[in-house]
């Protein structure tokens, strides 16, 4: 009997992660998902650790047949690194589920939690779904420079934008296909969230949030944003509002 349910298009972006992106595909691929199946897209965006030699090796093997049953592979290779943006777009045009979902390759976010964020998207309530670590609920919401950072990138981009999330810079983004491949995105660095979350107010798109727990990582377990991402992002609102002034989008 063939099975019809929707399809969630995983995209995981992996740079320097050849100790956790096989922790987490597994994680990914054990997920429960009783109303939608799994494709699972893994961009690999010029890691120089070893990571990109056994991406190649996994992917011959799922050439050959291995992987989980039911699951679409799709393993892309950047052979430089362009940064989470633009390996974020090359998963978004080689996704062809029904939703996309963005997925780190370190430990931080629970695919557990898959199914909670479907939820609204499959009612039809939005058109994007993101995961909140700052709403009842959630777990660790991180250590104390990086949550008032984020929370002061959160509020200017409301500001910027008119919009009244409580997490703008959150892994867990879902998205209806058709929008995330209509967004005009051009970020190749971390200005990712702000500029998905600008793009999302300028196309009218409703955003629900639902709360995540969050276990984040320190810097010398491998966490690669800091201080400089921190004014990127900024740049990144700012710039992102003149964008689409101009265009007459917002």
């Amino acid at each position: 009997m063939a099975d019809d349910r929707p399809v969630l298009s995983i995209v995981i972006p992996v740079y320097n992660e050849r100790d956790t992106w096989r922790d987490l595909l597994g994680r990914v691929e054990r997920a429960e998902l009783a109303r939608a199946r799994k494709q699972i897209i893994l961009v690999d965006d010029g890691s120089s650790d070893g990571t990109a030699g056994q991406l190649r090796t996994f992917a011959e093997e799922i050439a050959a047949g291995g992987g989980a049953e039911g699951i679409d592979y799709r393993v892309i290779h950047h052979e430089v690194n362009r940064g989470k943006g633009a390996a974020l777009r090359t998963g978004f045009a080689a996704a062809t589920g029904d939703f996309v979902i963005v997925q780190d390759a370190d430990l931080e976010y629970d695919p557990a939690e898959y199914g909670r964020l479907l939820e609204p998207l499959l009612a039809g309530r939005a058109g994007a779904v993101y995961g909140s670590r700052f709403l009842g609920g959630g777990s660790r919401r991180g250590y104390l420079k990086n949550y008032l950072a984020n929370r002061f990138l959160t509020w200017l981009s409301n500001r910027m934008n008119g919009q009244r999330l409580t997490d703008m810079e959150t892994c867990y983004k879902v998205f209806r296909r058709e929008i995330i491949q209509g967004l005009d995105l051009r970020q190749d660095r971390f200005g990712f969230e702000p500029e998905v979350t600008a793009a999302l107010a300028a196309a009218g798109v409703a955003i629900v949030e639902v709360p995540i727990s969050y276990a984040p990582r320190t810097d010398a377990e491998g966490k690669k944003i800091g201080f400089s991402d921190g004014l990127e992002a900024i740049g990144c609102i700012l710039k992102c509002r003149t964008r689409y002034r101009r265009r007459g989008a917002v």
